[in-house]
Protein backbone atom coordinates (compact mmCIF):
# COMPACT_ATOMS: atom_id res chain seq x y z
CA UNK A 1 0.00 0.00 0.00
CA UNK A 2 1.11 3.75 -0.89
CA UNK A 3 0.85 5.17 2.68
CA UNK A 4 2.02 8.39 1.78
CA UNK A 5 -1.04 9.47 -0.08
CA UNK A 6 -2.39 9.36 3.87
CA UNK A 7 0.24 11.69 5.39
CA UNK A 8 -0.55 15.01 5.98
CA UNK A 9 1.80 17.76 5.11
CA UNK A 10 3.58 18.40 8.20
CA UNK A 11 3.68 14.16 8.53
CA UNK A 12 5.13 14.03 5.03
CA UNK A 13 7.86 16.66 5.91
CA UNK A 14 8.82 14.97 9.60
CA UNK A 15 12.37 13.18 9.98
CA UNK A 16 13.70 11.59 12.69
CA UNK A 17 15.49 13.72 14.77
CA UNK A 18 19.33 12.46 15.19
CA UNK A 19 19.37 13.37 18.80
CA UNK A 20 16.99 10.46 20.08
CA UNK A 21 18.36 7.31 21.47
CA UNK A 22 17.72 4.41 19.25
CA UNK A 23 16.77 0.63 20.34
CA UNK A 24 20.55 -0.24 18.86
CA UNK A 25 21.83 2.55 20.61
CA UNK A 26 20.51 1.83 23.93
CA UNK A 27 22.08 -1.34 23.97
CA UNK A 28 25.02 -0.51 23.56
CA UNK A 29 25.33 2.49 26.26
CA UNK A 30 27.35 0.26 28.49
CA UNK A 31 29.66 -1.68 26.28
CA UNK A 32 31.25 1.90 24.03
CA UNK A 33 32.66 5.34 24.89
CA UNK A 34 29.20 6.91 25.14
CA UNK A 35 30.04 10.34 23.53
CA UNK A 36 27.03 10.39 21.66
CA UNK A 37 24.10 11.25 24.28
CA UNK A 38 23.06 14.26 26.24
CA UNK A 39 21.70 12.42 28.82
CA UNK A 40 22.36 13.43 32.38
CA UNK A 41 24.57 11.55 34.51
CA UNK A 42 22.97 8.95 37.05
CA UNK A 43 25.13 9.65 40.04
CA UNK A 44 23.39 12.96 40.39
CA UNK A 45 20.01 11.44 40.36
CA UNK A 46 18.45 11.05 43.59
CA UNK A 47 16.63 7.98 43.29
CA UNK A 48 18.05 4.41 43.94
CA UNK A 49 15.70 2.10 44.24
CA UNK A 50 11.83 1.63 44.65
CA UNK A 51 8.70 -1.14 45.43
CA UNK A 52 5.22 -1.44 45.15
CA UNK A 53 3.36 -3.76 46.99
CA UNK A 54 0.13 -5.37 45.24
CA UNK A 55 -3.15 -6.21 46.68
CA UNK A 56 -2.08 -9.65 47.16
CA UNK A 57 0.96 -8.39 49.13
CA UNK A 58 3.40 -9.73 46.41
CA UNK A 59 6.25 -6.94 45.86
CA UNK A 60 6.89 -5.47 42.18
CA UNK A 61 10.77 -4.62 43.11
CA UNK A 62 12.69 -2.06 40.56
CA UNK A 63 16.54 -2.74 42.00
CA UNK A 64 19.40 -0.01 41.73
CA UNK A 65 20.29 -1.13 38.12
CA UNK A 66 16.83 -1.28 36.67
CA UNK A 67 16.52 1.92 38.23
CA UNK A 68 19.20 3.39 36.29
CA UNK A 69 16.81 2.00 33.41
CA UNK A 70 13.84 3.83 34.66
CA UNK A 71 15.61 7.31 35.03
CA UNK A 72 16.97 7.66 31.59
CA UNK A 73 16.18 8.18 28.32
CA UNK A 74 14.75 5.79 26.39
CA UNK A 75 13.69 4.89 22.60
CA UNK A 76 11.22 6.81 21.63
CA UNK A 77 8.83 3.98 20.63
CA UNK A 78 9.39 2.73 24.18
CA UNK A 79 11.60 0.19 25.87
CA UNK A 80 12.45 -3.24 23.82
CA UNK A 81 11.24 -5.70 26.78
CA UNK A 82 8.04 -4.13 27.29
CA UNK A 83 7.47 -3.73 23.23
CA UNK A 84 8.31 -7.12 23.35
CA UNK A 85 6.02 -8.15 26.07
CA UNK A 86 2.89 -5.80 24.20
CA UNK A 87 3.74 -7.87 21.07
CA UNK A 88 3.22 -11.29 22.69
CA UNK A 89 -0.25 -9.74 23.62
CA UNK A 90 -1.38 -8.57 20.55
CA UNK A 91 0.02 -12.28 18.78
CA UNK A 92 -2.08 -14.45 21.02
CA UNK A 93 -5.06 -12.11 21.24
CA UNK A 94 -5.45 -10.85 17.63
CA UNK A 95 -2.74 -12.14 15.77
CA UNK A 96 -2.36 -9.85 13.26
CA UNK A 97 -2.14 -10.96 9.47
CA UNK A 98 0.94 -8.09 9.08
CA UNK A 99 2.85 -9.35 11.54
CA UNK A 100 4.99 -11.66 8.96
CA UNK A 101 4.89 -8.41 6.31
CA UNK A 102 7.54 -6.60 5.22
CA UNK A 103 7.98 -2.82 6.06
CA UNK A 104 6.42 -1.68 2.62
CA UNK A 105 3.53 -4.04 2.63
CA UNK A 106 2.89 -2.43 6.45
CA UNK A 107 4.26 -5.13 8.97
CA UNK A 108 2.88 -5.03 12.45
CA UNK A 109 4.84 -2.79 14.53
CA UNK A 110 4.34 -1.14 18.09
CA UNK A 111 4.98 1.74 20.06
CA UNK A 112 4.22 3.01 23.32
CA UNK A 113 2.18 6.30 24.39
CA UNK A 114 1.19 8.25 27.14
CA UNK A 115 -2.48 6.54 26.86
CA UNK A 116 -4.60 5.68 23.94
CA UNK A 117 -5.79 9.31 24.00
CA UNK A 118 -2.15 10.87 23.60
CA UNK A 119 -0.95 8.32 21.22
CA UNK A 120 -4.57 8.60 18.85
CA UNK A 121 -4.35 12.29 18.60
CA UNK A 122 -0.92 12.24 17.07
CA UNK A 123 -2.48 9.49 14.23
CA UNK A 124 -5.18 12.29 13.99
CA UNK A 125 -2.79 15.17 12.97
CA UNK A 126 -0.20 12.45 11.06
CA UNK A 127 -3.12 12.25 8.35
CA UNK A 128 -5.11 14.99 8.56
CA UNK A 129 -4.69 18.30 6.46
CA UNK A 130 -7.31 20.98 6.48
CA UNK A 131 -10.58 19.73 4.39
CA UNK A 132 -9.68 16.36 4.51
CA UNK A 133 -12.72 14.30 4.67
CA UNK A 134 -13.08 11.34 7.96
CA UNK A 135 -15.22 8.97 8.89
CA UNK A 136 -16.75 9.60 12.53
CA UNK A 137 -19.51 6.98 14.76
CA UNK A 138 -22.22 9.11 15.83
CA UNK A 139 -22.16 9.68 19.68
CA UNK A 140 -18.76 10.08 20.11
CA UNK A 141 -15.98 10.95 22.97
CA UNK A 142 -15.74 14.75 23.18
CA UNK A 143 -11.53 13.99 23.50
CA UNK A 144 -12.05 12.43 20.40
CA UNK A 145 -14.04 15.57 18.84
CA UNK A 146 -11.82 18.11 20.36
CA UNK A 147 -9.20 16.67 19.01
CA UNK A 148 -10.47 16.74 15.27
CA UNK A 149 -11.96 19.79 15.09
CA UNK A 150 -9.19 22.37 15.88
CA UNK A 151 -7.64 20.63 12.44
CA UNK A 152 -10.43 21.62 9.99
CA UNK A 153 -11.35 18.52 8.66
CA UNK A 154 -14.82 17.53 7.19
CA UNK A 155 -16.23 15.36 9.59
CA UNK A 156 -19.00 12.81 8.37
CA UNK A 157 -20.91 11.52 10.68
CA UNK A 158 -21.93 7.79 10.70
CA UNK A 159 -25.06 6.44 12.69
CA UNK A 160 -24.71 3.86 15.39
CA UNK A 161 -27.42 1.64 17.06
CA UNK A 162 -27.32 -1.04 20.12
CA UNK A 163 -24.29 -3.03 17.91
CA UNK A 164 -22.24 -0.06 16.85
CA UNK A 165 -22.04 1.39 13.04
CA UNK A 166 -24.80 0.34 10.67
CA UNK A 167 -22.66 -0.80 7.57
CA UNK A 168 -25.70 0.20 5.27
CA UNK A 169 -25.96 3.78 6.62
CA UNK A 170 -21.82 3.60 6.11
CA UNK A 171 -22.48 2.45 2.59
CA UNK A 172 -24.99 5.11 1.90
CA UNK A 173 -23.10 8.00 3.06
CA UNK A 174 -19.78 6.42 1.01
CA UNK A 175 -21.53 6.11 -2.11
CA UNK A 176 -23.19 9.68 -1.65
CA UNK A 177 -19.62 11.00 -1.33
CA UNK A 178 -17.56 9.20 -3.88
CA UNK A 179 -20.79 10.71 -6.52
CA UNK A 180 -20.35 14.62 -5.44
CA UNK A 181 -16.15 13.63 -5.44
CA UNK A 182 -15.60 12.07 -8.49
CA UNK A 183 -14.07 14.84 -10.42
CA UNK A 184 -12.22 16.46 -7.43
CA UNK A 185 -9.26 13.77 -6.68
CA UNK A 186 -10.15 13.68 -3.04
CA UNK A 187 -10.08 10.66 0.04
CA UNK A 188 -11.67 9.76 2.59
CA UNK A 189 -8.43 9.55 5.36
CA UNK A 190 -9.90 7.28 8.35
CA UNK A 191 -13.16 5.77 9.50
CA UNK A 192 -12.79 6.37 13.91
CA UNK A 193 -14.69 3.72 15.84
CA UNK A 194 -14.47 2.28 19.14
CA UNK A 195 -15.59 -1.39 18.67
CA UNK A 196 -15.91 -2.23 22.02
CA UNK A 197 -18.14 -0.30 25.63
CA UNK A 198 -18.07 2.79 22.81
CA UNK A 199 -17.88 5.60 25.35
CA UNK A 200 -20.88 7.07 25.50
CA UNK A 201 -23.56 4.86 24.01
CA UNK A 202 -22.00 1.41 25.18
CA UNK A 203 -22.32 -0.80 21.80
CA UNK A 204 -20.02 -3.23 20.49
CA UNK A 205 -19.47 -4.16 16.89
CA UNK A 206 -20.44 -7.17 15.67
CA UNK A 207 -18.43 -10.15 13.38
CA UNK A 208 -20.32 -9.63 10.59
CA UNK A 209 -20.24 -5.81 10.97
CA UNK A 210 -16.81 -5.11 10.95
CA UNK A 211 -16.49 -7.54 8.20
CA UNK A 212 -18.73 -5.53 6.24
CA UNK A 213 -16.74 -2.45 7.17
CA UNK A 214 -13.88 -3.44 6.70
CA UNK A 215 -14.63 -4.26 2.77
CA UNK A 216 -15.76 -0.73 2.31
CA UNK A 217 -12.69 -0.05 3.86
CA UNK A 218 -11.36 -1.87 0.55
CA UNK A 219 -13.53 -0.35 -1.76
CA UNK A 220 -12.94 3.00 -0.98
CA UNK A 221 -9.56 3.10 0.41
CA UNK A 222 -9.75 4.44 3.65
CA UNK A 223 -7.77 3.68 6.76
CA UNK A 224 -9.57 2.32 10.17
CA UNK A 225 -8.92 3.86 13.46
CA UNK A 226 -9.30 1.17 16.06
CA UNK A 227 -9.60 2.72 19.44
CA UNK A 228 -11.28 -0.04 21.61
CA UNK A 229 -10.12 1.47 25.39
CA UNK A 230 -12.80 -1.16 26.81
CA UNK A 231 -11.59 -4.31 25.13
CA UNK A 232 -11.05 -5.92 28.46
CA UNK A 233 -14.22 -4.80 29.99
CA UNK A 234 -16.31 -6.70 27.58
CA UNK A 235 -19.23 -8.76 29.54
CA UNK A 236 -20.11 -11.62 26.45
CA UNK A 237 -18.44 -15.01 27.09
CA UNK A 238 -16.76 -14.44 23.69
CA UNK A 239 -15.39 -11.19 21.99
CA UNK A 240 -16.16 -10.19 18.38
CA UNK A 241 -12.32 -10.22 16.63
CA UNK A 242 -10.81 -6.89 16.05
CA UNK A 243 -10.35 -5.27 12.94
CA UNK A 244 -6.60 -5.69 13.65
CA UNK A 245 -7.10 -8.87 13.18
CA UNK A 246 -8.50 -9.22 9.95
CA UNK A 247 -6.31 -6.55 8.63
CA UNK A 248 -5.25 -7.94 5.29
CA UNK A 249 -4.40 -5.29 3.84
CA UNK A 250 -2.62 -3.35 6.93
CA UNK A 251 -4.99 -0.30 6.86
CA UNK A 252 -5.65 -0.74 10.86
CA UNK A 253 -4.25 2.00 13.62
CA UNK A 254 -5.33 0.08 17.13
CA UNK A 255 -4.76 2.24 19.91
CA UNK A 256 -5.33 -0.14 23.16
CA UNK A 257 -5.08 1.67 26.87
CA UNK A 258 -4.00 -0.38 30.42
CA UNK A 259 -6.11 2.93 32.31
CA UNK A 260 -9.04 0.38 33.34
CA UNK A 261 -7.25 -2.46 34.04
CA UNK A 262 -4.01 -1.10 35.81
CA UNK A 263 -4.63 3.00 36.50
CA UNK A 264 -5.24 6.26 34.57
CA UNK A 265 -2.28 7.42 36.49
CA UNK A 266 0.07 5.32 34.92
CA UNK A 267 -1.14 7.24 31.52
CA UNK A 268 0.47 4.52 29.72
CA UNK A 269 -1.08 3.15 26.28
CA UNK A 270 0.19 1.61 22.73
CA UNK A 271 -0.88 2.07 19.18
CA UNK A 272 -0.53 -1.07 16.62
CA UNK A 273 -0.66 -0.49 13.03
CA UNK A 274 1.71 -0.45 10.33
CA UNK A 275 5.31 0.47 10.02
CA UNK A 276 5.29 3.16 7.67
CA UNK A 277 2.43 4.70 9.60
CA UNK A 278 3.95 4.35 13.18
CA UNK A 279 7.16 5.51 12.38
CA UNK A 280 5.67 8.92 11.47
CA UNK A 281 4.07 9.08 15.08
CA UNK A 282 7.30 8.10 16.66
CA UNK A 283 9.05 11.19 14.42
CA UNK A 284 6.32 13.11 16.00
CA UNK A 285 6.76 11.96 19.91
CA UNK A 286 10.66 12.84 19.10
CA UNK A 287 9.71 16.52 18.72
CA UNK A 288 6.88 16.58 21.59
CA UNK A 289 7.04 14.43 24.21
CA UNK A 290 10.48 12.39 23.31
CA UNK A 291 9.27 9.33 24.75
CA UNK A 292 6.46 8.06 27.35
CA UNK A 293 8.16 8.11 30.91
CA UNK A 294 10.63 5.48 31.06
CA UNK A 295 9.89 5.28 35.19
CA UNK A 296 6.46 4.51 34.19
CA UNK A 297 7.16 2.02 31.46
CA UNK A 298 10.06 0.14 33.80
CA UNK A 299 7.21 0.04 36.16
CA UNK A 300 4.62 -1.61 34.15
CA UNK A 301 7.20 -3.97 32.64
CA UNK A 302 7.95 -5.32 35.93
CA UNK A 303 4.40 -5.87 36.85
CA UNK A 304 3.84 -8.00 33.81
CA UNK A 305 7.19 -9.83 33.68
CA UNK A 306 5.84 -10.32 37.25
CA UNK A 307 2.61 -11.99 36.30
CA UNK A 308 3.18 -12.69 32.91
CA UNK A 309 0.33 -13.40 29.96
CA UNK A 310 -1.80 -15.58 31.89
CA UNK A 311 -1.74 -14.08 35.54
CA UNK A 312 -2.49 -10.84 33.30
CA UNK A 313 -5.41 -11.99 32.02
CA UNK A 314 -6.98 -13.48 34.96
CA UNK A 315 -6.56 -10.21 36.31
CA UNK A 316 -8.43 -8.10 33.42
CA UNK A 317 -11.31 -11.34 33.52
CA UNK A 318 -11.31 -10.22 37.33
CA UNK A 319 -12.13 -6.54 36.69
CA UNK A 320 -14.79 -7.37 34.09
CA UNK A 321 -16.05 -9.64 36.24
CA UNK A 322 -16.45 -6.69 38.72
CA UNK A 323 -17.98 -3.87 35.99
CA UNK A 324 -20.51 -6.86 35.15
CA UNK A 325 -21.83 -6.94 38.26
CA UNK A 326 -22.08 -2.89 38.38
CA UNK A 327 -23.94 -2.77 35.21
CA UNK A 328 -26.31 -5.27 35.96
CA UNK A 329 -26.78 -3.14 39.23
CA UNK A 330 -27.77 0.05 37.03
CA UNK A 331 -29.45 -1.97 34.85
CA UNK A 332 -32.05 -3.49 37.79
CA UNK A 333 -32.27 0.25 39.04
CA UNK A 334 -33.11 1.57 35.68
CA UNK A 335 -35.89 -1.23 35.22
CA UNK A 336 -37.06 0.06 38.74
CA UNK A 337 -37.58 3.96 38.29
CA UNK A 338 -36.99 4.54 34.44
CA UNK A 339 -39.35 1.74 32.80
CA UNK A 340 -41.76 3.81 30.52
CA UNK A 341 -39.84 7.42 31.25
CA UNK A 342 -36.58 6.56 29.38
CA UNK A 343 -35.23 4.38 26.56
CA UNK A 344 -31.96 2.26 26.74
CA UNK A 345 -30.20 -0.70 25.18
CA UNK A 346 -27.79 -2.76 27.16
CA UNK A 347 -24.13 -2.36 26.79
CA UNK A 348 -21.87 -5.25 26.23
CA UNK A 349 -19.00 -3.61 27.06
CA UNK A 350 -17.34 -0.60 29.18
CA UNK A 351 -19.09 1.33 31.55
CA UNK A 352 -21.41 3.88 30.40
CA UNK A 353 -25.57 3.59 30.24
CA UNK A 354 -26.39 5.74 27.34
CA UNK A 355 -29.94 7.15 28.03
CA UNK A 356 -32.66 8.52 26.18
CA UNK A 357 -35.31 10.46 28.30
CA UNK A 358 -38.60 10.23 26.50
CA UNK A 359 -40.79 13.49 25.93
CA UNK A 360 -38.08 15.93 25.93
CA UNK A 361 -36.26 17.30 23.17
CA UNK A 362 -33.07 18.11 25.08
CA UNK A 363 -31.59 16.64 28.19
CA UNK A 364 -28.82 19.80 29.16
CA UNK A 365 -30.84 22.04 31.61
CA UNK A 366 -32.04 18.99 33.50
CA UNK A 367 -28.94 17.27 33.35
CA UNK A 368 -26.54 20.29 34.55
CA UNK A 369 -28.91 22.11 36.49
CA UNK A 370 -32.26 20.22 37.73
CA UNK A 371 -30.12 17.34 38.80
CA UNK A 372 -27.50 18.89 39.86
CA UNK A 373 -29.65 20.47 42.44
CA UNK A 374 -31.15 17.69 43.30
CA UNK A 375 -27.38 15.75 44.54
CA UNK A 376 -27.08 13.60 40.76
CA UNK A 377 -24.00 14.07 38.66
CA UNK A 378 -25.10 13.09 34.60
CA UNK A 379 -23.45 14.09 31.27
CA UNK A 380 -26.04 15.51 28.71
CA UNK A 381 -26.27 13.97 25.29
CA UNK A 382 -24.98 17.54 23.49
CA UNK A 383 -21.50 17.01 24.61
CA UNK A 384 -21.14 13.66 22.61
CA UNK A 385 -22.92 15.00 19.13
CA UNK A 386 -20.31 16.37 16.22
CA UNK A 387 -23.08 19.65 16.43
CA UNK A 388 -23.40 20.13 20.43
CA UNK A 389 -25.44 23.12 19.50
CA UNK A 390 -28.45 21.00 18.48
CA UNK A 391 -31.32 19.32 21.27
CA UNK A 392 -30.46 16.08 22.44
CA UNK A 393 -32.69 13.91 24.75
CA UNK A 394 -30.04 11.40 25.86
CA UNK A 395 -27.81 11.32 29.20
CA UNK A 396 -24.96 9.63 29.65
CA UNK A 397 -24.44 7.75 33.48
CA UNK A 398 -21.71 5.53 34.68
CA UNK A 399 -21.91 2.80 36.72
CA UNK A 400 -18.14 2.48 37.43
CA UNK A 401 -17.68 4.32 40.84
CA UNK A 402 -21.73 4.36 42.44
CA UNK A 403 -22.99 1.85 44.67
CA UNK A 404 -25.96 0.02 43.80
CA UNK A 405 -27.43 1.60 46.71
CA UNK A 406 -26.77 4.80 44.79
CA UNK A 407 -27.67 3.89 41.73
CA UNK A 408 -30.83 3.44 43.16
CA UNK A 409 -31.52 6.36 44.91
CA UNK A 410 -30.05 8.67 42.00
CA UNK A 411 -32.59 6.89 39.19
CA UNK A 412 -35.33 7.53 41.48
CA UNK A 413 -34.63 11.20 41.91
CA UNK A 414 -33.92 11.04 38.12
CA UNK A 415 -37.38 9.50 37.37
CA UNK A 416 -38.73 12.28 39.76
CA UNK A 417 -37.18 14.96 37.69
CA UNK A 418 -38.14 13.27 34.13
CA UNK A 419 -41.88 13.31 35.45
CA UNK A 420 -41.74 16.68 36.11
CA UNK A 421 -40.02 17.63 32.73
CA UNK A 422 -42.91 15.90 30.88
CA UNK A 423 -45.73 17.97 32.72
CA UNK A 424 -43.76 20.96 32.13
CA UNK A 425 -43.55 20.15 28.68
CA UNK A 426 -46.99 19.38 28.72
CA UNK A 427 -48.40 22.49 29.88
CA UNK A 428 -49.71 20.70 33.19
Amino acid sequence: MDYSQFLSTVSAAREATPTRVTSELAAKMFSVIFFAGGMPNLDCLPMKNASITLRDGTMVEIGDELMKIALQYCPTEGIQTLLSWFEDLQMKLHNPPTANYTHEEGRMKICVTAGCQDGLSRVYEMLVNPGDSILLEEPNFPGTLSALRPLGCNIIRVPTDAHGIIPKALREILSKWKARNTHKRKMLKFLYTVPNGSNPSGSSLTTERKKEIYKLAQEYNFLIIEDDPYYFLHYEKTKAPTFLSMDVDGRVIRGDSFSKILSPGLRIGFLTGPAPLINKVIQHMQSSTMQTSTFTQVTVMQLLNKWGQKAFLEHTDRVAAFYKKQRDAMLAAADKWLKGLAEWYIPTAGLFLWIKIKGISDSYEMATKKAMERGVALLPGRGFMLDQSEPCPYVRVSFSLVSPDQMDQGFRTLAEIIREEQCENNGE
